[in-house]
């Protein structure tokens, strides 16, 4: 066989290509993006994850993100925890710095478990963004249903990196997300889509979560999102700020500190090396 070298690595199943472009210098056009991460005809994965070399002091490495359908974003939780956990291996260190277009994220690496700081949540409404204003995003005006029985209505809105609308619901089993997110990520209010969640309070301490990843849709875990709806649970008062956000694929910390910024701890896997063959890399020019 001879490709380009790859990593399989998932976060809580939230599951990645991992490329290391520090070298090489690689780019990846949308169109092959789309090959490289179809699970029927390519590798497979929920994101792209491309490793390069990093642009700002005091960054070890830079990670340029790539969803499924070809896009990139700026932030994606269970990929740092990923990257964090190669990287402390790779250094030989438990302490390393991962640049992303969203910033500078921090992580401690213990063994399999990786602890980030994902930075401060913004919760402005040109910051998440929204279309137009609202003063307060613990709830905005947004339903889906009939007027007088909305299926679900007035979620929290949040940017922790990428956009986050958080519906709460009181049994997450009875809604089907995968029927109204595409909906509501597309949804006008939301000029550059969002992530969509679903969100049951267990306890002031726990809360259940399904997510509708912008670009990815139904994943078994997104960091970011868990990030979001343990901000906007404390905000609202309906748990603290250190709690456990429990995803399909299991669980995650989120603190959110007294100097604003979250703390996201979970594990991370090496699945194991692989390589991209040659013709999944040479996507014709005329489908990019």
């Amino acid at each position: 066989m001879s490709g380009t070298p790859f990593l399989k690595m998932n976060g809580l199943g939230n599951d990645f290509v991992v490329i290391d472009g520090r070298q090489s210098g690689l780019r990846l056009a949308p169109a092959t993006v789309r090959a490289i991460a179809d699970r029927q005809t390519g590798i497979g994965c929920d994101q792209l994850i491309v490793l390069e070399r990093p642009r700002a002091d005091g960054a070890d490495i830079f990670m340029r993100i790539h969803n499924a359908e070809g896009g990139e974003v700026d932030a994606c939780g269970n990929a740092s925890r990923c990257v964090a956990g190669l990287l402390a291996d790779e250094m030989g260190r438990d302490h390393v710095v991962i640049q992303t277009n969203a910033g500078l994220l921090s992580a401690e690496v213990d063994g399999g478990s990786a602890s980030v700081d994902m930075g401060r949540p913004r919760f402005g409404w040109s910051d998440i963004p929204l279309s137009e204003p609202f003063a307060d995003t613990t709830g905005i005006e947004l339903q889906i249903g009939p007027i007088d029985a909305p299926v679900l209505h007035t979620p929290s809105v949040v940017n922790v990196g990428n956009p986050h609308a958080i519906f709460w619901v009181d049994d997450l089993d009875a809604h089907d997300l995968e029927r109204f997110g595409p909906l509501l990520e597309n949804h006008p209010i939301f000029p550059e889509r969002a992530n969509i969640s679903l969100a049951q309070i267990l306890s002031p301490e726990r809360i259940r979560v399904r997510v509708w990843e912008r670009g990815a849709g139904l994943t078994l875990a997104c960091g970011t999102a868990a990030c979001a709806v343990g901000v906007a649970a404390a905000r609202k008062g309906l748990t603290g700020r250190n709690v456990t956000v429990e995803l399909p694929g299991g669980p995650l910390q989120i603190e959110w500190r007294a100097d604003d910024h979250i703390i996201m701890t979970g594990a991370w896997t090496l699945d194991g090396p692989g390589e991209i063959p040659e013709h999944l890399l040479a996507v014709p020019e005329a489908v990019r």
